[in-house]
């Protein structure tokens, strides 16, 4: 691995629910998952999605002060792709709820955001034509 890596934190005790949708939703190959001694959350996952890594885990508040994780606002990752209609519908069909609809934009890019029900906001885009020169 190189760079930045995400690692988002799955509230809920929902961490393996979210793996097997970003496997369905982005394509995701799963390269580890790694259950917790509770036998109930998932201490670690492991994905590559569209080449890039994504790592995750259930939330352990027993390691932060007992508080549930913050939300995840603020942060948005972005999956660029060859064909953003088809990973967007992808995503949709899986589960994914529309935030900002799919549309050619005035960047040059087919770009829309999505939510996944784990509350972690996406980004789908490709460059579809020659940015406006406003």
């Amino acid at each position: 691995m190189n760079g930045v890596t995400p690692y988002l934190t799955i509230g809920g005790g929902r961490a393996n629910e979210a793996v097997d949708f970003y496997k369905r939703a982005f394509d995701a190959e799963e390269l580890g998952r790694h259950p917790a001694d509770d036998g109930k959350r998932l201490m670690h996952a492991h994905l590559s999605v569209n080449g890039a890594d994504l790592m995750l885990s259930d939330d352990f508040p027993e390691f932060h002060g007992g508080g549930a994780a913050p939300a995840p606002a603020g942060v948005k990752i972005h999956l660029a792709v060859e064909d953003a209609d088809q990973a967007w519908s992808r995503a949709v069909g899986a589960g994914a709820e529309v935030t900002m609809p799919l549309a050619d934009q005035f960047w040059g890019d087919r770009y829309g955001q999505l939510k996944d029900p784990f509350g972690h906001r996406w980004s789908i885009g490709a460059p579809s034509r020659e940015p406006d020169q406003g």
